[in-house]
């Protein structure tokens, strides 16, 4: 997403929280582009850190025209087996982190008459075996995302969410795809026969950023070749739950 902006002409202040990863990745699309980018090291589920951020990003650039709100954790794992800190800190970096961003950016976002753009998911469309987690998160970022469409609409302030599905070049992809589904299987449940491309996100988000979306505010934008209307990740029952003789819960994903 920030590269497609960058080649469409904006700066970029990115955050994470590995400043060395940061400045990686900064300096990769400084070479390739040729333009302005300011690597920030920051907690999203941090208040004091975003407003930090946020003043280093006016000190820098003078403004904030467009914020993405892409901060997610995910995994696979089933209810009984998920930790408490698992299924709060994935709450933590999508929603809360969401809400952080987005209040600290605010006053000057109100000044650009701003475009904020909220990454979502479609696991809450239909219920989505072992991901309760990511499920809550993403329908709390949805609701988040119209709220604040209708409270900051009178300030000319736009907000929408785009949700992308399958992306075959993400790591994600590979993370949360179990090892007896292939992506092969995965493309013919597709309704448009592939998965998706990085590209196909990158063009929604330019949508949304740009005038050619001035009139769309508190949209939530599917991305996903209509996966969605016919979930891909059809994933087996655990074996605690088919063979109640087995008392033990089998562990399936991993814990934070």
């Amino acid at each position: 997403m920030t590269e497609a902006m960058l080649r469409h002409g904006a700066k970029a202040a990115i955050i994470s929280r590995s400043q060395d990863k940061l400045d990686k990745a900064a300096e990769e699309m400084r070479k390739e582009i040729g333009a302005e980018v300011l690597a920030i090291a920051a907690d999203v589920r941090k208040p004091e850190d975003i407003i930090k951020a946020v003043e280093l990003t006016i000190e820098k650039f003078g403004r904030i025209d467009i914020l993405v709100n892409g901060a997610a954790g995910n995994f696979l794992s089933a209810i009984e087996t998920l930790s408490y800190r698992a299924f709060r800190t994935v709450i933590e970096i999508d929603l809360i982190g969401t809400f952080n961003t987005s209040k600290a950016c605010f006053p000057h976002l109100k000044k650009s008459k701003g475009v904020v753009i909220n990454v979502s998911a479609n696991l809450h469309y239909q219920a989505t075996l072992y991901q309760s987690h990511a499920m809550a998160a993403k329908a709390g970022v949805d609701a988040l995302t119209r709220a604040m469409a209708l409270e900051w609409g009178p300030h000319q302030i736009r907000v929408n969410g785009v949700t992308p599905g399958p992306i075959g070049e993400t790591v994600g992809f590979a993370k949360l795809r179990p090892a007896d589904v292939s992506k092969e299987h995965i493309t013919r449940e597709m309704p448009l026969q592939r998965v998706g491309k990085i590209r196909d996100i990158e063009y929604a988000t330019l949508y949304l950023a740009s005038d050619a979306s001035n009139f769309v505010t508190g949209t939530i934008l599917l991305v996903d070749g209509g996966d969605a209307l016919r979930k891909s990740f059809i994933l087996p029952y655990p074996e605690s739950v088919l063979n109640p003789s087995d008392s033990s819960p089998k562990k399936i994903g991993a814990k934070l």
